[in-house]
């Protein structure tokens, strides 16, 4: 991410951990002198990097996710309203996937979805919580679907879903901005399986969607634009996905989460990534901003047009003059 800047590396450090905190950018500017743009270009590079690190840590199948909540947030911006799906591990509170689109869509839940099943080991028992939304259970059921062969021989794999997915919503009726009646029902799966899967996962006793909206008012927090009433409000999507992997990343790997530190779960102070087993130490904010992605591995492009009637030359032979040979005198 410090690559180009011509600023020193320690104030860029300094400011990406003021933004990740969440110091509004007009604050920055003041602060140290700088440009509005200058501050918001290294917000978005930082949070490009970030979405990096996040793939190559995070999103690698190797997490045995067991419980999982979901939600989505409704951000206000400047004449625009966005949506921001957000989703994480309740057992170690890391953060898994977030999506920001302006429309509340069945695009949204399933590209949520996908991100949280690139972080899973295949064919485990999951339980996911959601709240009432209509689009959840069918992303869910698309997205934790895997390849079987029924018929030998010729023919193409059909997609089955995973036997052990259990799923559940949490619907709150409020009035007056408080929250009168919960509805908890069973979408797919047995009552007695989630209450198995919440015990494992120390998700509380009865199905809840409490520890992804915790995470939501740290993200409305921390995050500056996504103030309820504020004047510095988003007017750009992107700059609200840069924000949103910008904190998630640093949340995972840099913040010992106070839960996680008490004596009933590890006693030391600890991030999500530590209690996932995907690091084995607290990262500081220059450490992620400075860590080098493995590049893409290199495929053959696909050759078009008609296949060549005669092979290739062979490089190492000499190849013979064309025309009559010359005549010695």
């Amino acid at each position: 991410m410090l690559e180009g800047l011509r600023r020193p590396a320690s104030l860029v450090i300094i400011v990406m951990t003021l933004v990740a905190y969440g110091c509004p950018v007009q604050a920055i500017v003041q602060a140290f002198g700088l440009d509005e743009r200058t501050v918001a270009s290294w917000r978005d590079r930082a949070g490009e990097h970030c979405k990096q690190v996040h793939e190559a840590i995070v999103q690698q199948g190797q997490l045995d996710l067991v419980h999982v909540q979901a939600d989505e947030i409704r951000v206000k911006g400047r004449q625009m309203v966005a949506w921001m799906g957000l989703a994480m591990m309740v057992s170690t509170r890391l953060w898994l996937a977030g999506v920001v689109s302006r429309r509340r869509d069945n695009q949204l839940a399933d590209c949520l979805l996908r991100q949280v099943r690139a972080c899973s080991q295949s064919l485990r028992t999951l339980l996911v919580c959601t709240d009432g939304w209509a689009s959840y259970p069918g992303s869910i059921r698309r997205a934790f679907r895997e390849k079987v062969k029924k018929t030998a021989g010729k023919g193409r794999a059909c997609l089955m879903p995973w036997p052990d997915i259990v799923i559940a919503t949490v619907i709150k009726r409020t009035e007056k901005k408080r929250v009168v009646e919960i509805t908890r029902r069973m979408t797919q799966g047995l009552l007695s399986s989630a209450e198995k899967l919440l015990q494992q996962s120390r998700g509380g006793t009865v199905l809840n969607t409490a520890f992804i909206e915790r995470f939501n008012g740290t993200m409305r927090e921390r995050l500056a634009s996504l103030t309820r009433k504020c004047r510095h409000a988003a007017h750009r999507v992107h700059a609200l996905e840069t924000g949103m992997y910008l904190l998630g990343c640093t949340y995972n790997l840099c913040f010992a989460h106070h839960e996680l530190s008490s004596a009933k779960h590890f006693g030391f102070p600890c991030t999500p990534a530590m209690a996932s087993g995907l690091t084995n130490h607290i990262w500081g904010i220059g450490e992620v901003l400075t860590f080098k992605i493995a590049p893409a591995p290199w495929v053959e492009p696909k050759r078009r047009g008609r296949p060549r009637s005669r092979p290739l030359p062979d490089p190492t032979v000499p190849k013979r003059p064309r025309g009559r040979p010359r005549k010695l005198a």
